[in-house]
């Protein structure tokens, strides 16, 4: 007779199913089908845009104006990714925008040329990113309050800069960034900055130390401390990552409208983050992906689009995004409950 062969046991001598995949292997598979599900409901709305207007939405300078779109709010997006893996949110991204856009437009700005414009929409960008990381990481703020403060003041610092008039562009090099002889292959230079800036963000966070430390902070910041992570450091890094992101898509929105307006980045908090959650990133933290997120962009720039070709008005469009979101949410709680 053969002697019965006992189930497997784990390190810790708890009885481990042989058909049980591996936690890795689960979260990986999870995933895929997040992102599967992501590229299914975009090639949805492809066709739904093809059906509807066919000439208009499937006309090459269409496409391209979607993508164009996509890559001012898409670099901020990839930024507040980050800061959401970490268990923080970043509610001042579009006032941000806005300051940088007008700090860098001008006229003393411009006369420093295409480096100036460029350098100063940076470092606004970096500087508003270190104040909000010094205020949360330092000085105990909790994020929702200081972001949120930060979003009144850039605000009203970009209102006073400007006195409410729209700062017109007349540098050259910053201009050309948006004519169609400066794209490449057919790609607009605005489409490639955000696919290097997506490239480097999806580097950063699964391939880096400092993604594995992000992941940490967000899923437990204590355990992290005491796994030797400088939690108040790496918190401070990410709002600067947060900032540096709103530098960047700054100067894109200034070669995109040849113009820097108080107005600028107008709810690019909430279309930001909306993006980021539909992409599978837990408001939570502890998990997100920077596809995901990128997906999350290209989804409700192309509902926009739909939208606008089709005469629909903007509140039915609104409504649109929430229902996304919520169900979004409702798949997310879904998920969560199930694992545990």
């Amino acid at each position: 007779m053969t002697q019965p062969v006992s189930p497997p046991r784990s390190g810790t001598g708890k009885m481990t199913p042989a058909s049980e995949p591996p936690a890795w292997r689960t979260l990986l598979f999870r995933a895929d089908v997040r992102t599967f599900s992501l590229l299914g409901v975009l090639a949805a709305l492809i066709v739904i845009g093809g059906i509807t207007k066919p000439d208009a939405f499937l006309d090459t300078r269409n496409l391209q104006l979607v993508l164009t779109q996509a890559s001012v709010i898409g670099v901020v997006t990839v930024g507040m990714t980050f800061v959401i893996i970490s268990g923080g949110i970043d509610l001042s991204v579009g006032a941000i925008v806005a300051l940088a856009s007008v700090w860098a437009t001008t006229v003393a700005t411009q006369e420093y040329g295409f480096t100036g414009i460029l350098f100063t929409a940076v470092i606004v960008g970096v500087g508003c990113g270190l104040v909000n990381g010094v205020l949360i990481a330092y000085g105990g703020m909790v994020p929702f309050i200081a972001t949120l403060a930060m979003l009144a003041s850039a605000r009203g610092l970009a209102l006073l800069i400007t006195d409410g008039k729209t700062q017109i562009v007349t540098i050259d090099g910053v201009l050309n960034l948006s004519e169609r002889d400066a794209y490449v292959l057919g790609i607009p230079p605005l489409v490639l900055v955000f696919a290097v800036v997506t490239i480097i963000g999806w580097l950063v966070l699964n391939r880096t130390t400092f993604g594995r430390r992000t992941v940490a902070v967000g899923g437990n910041a204590e355990a992290a401390r005491l796994a030797g992570i400088d939690v108040r450091r790496q918190r401070l890094y990410l709002y600067l990552l947060s900032g540096l992101c709103c530098g960047i898509a700054a100067f894109l929105l200034i070669a995109l409208s040849g113009s820097g307006q108080n107005t600028n980045g107008n709810l690019y908090e909430l279309d930001a983050i909306a993006a980021a959650i539909i992409g599978g990133t837990l408001l939570s933290g502890g998990r997100g992906t920077i596809i995901g997120s990128v997906l999350g962009v290209l989804i409700f720039t192309t509902i926009t689009n739909i939208f606008a070709l089709n005469n629909l008005q903007s509140d039915v469009q609104q409504i649109a995004k929430g229902a996304i979101i919520v169900a979004a949410v409702l798949v997310q709680r879904r998920t969560a409950s199930t694992t545990t």
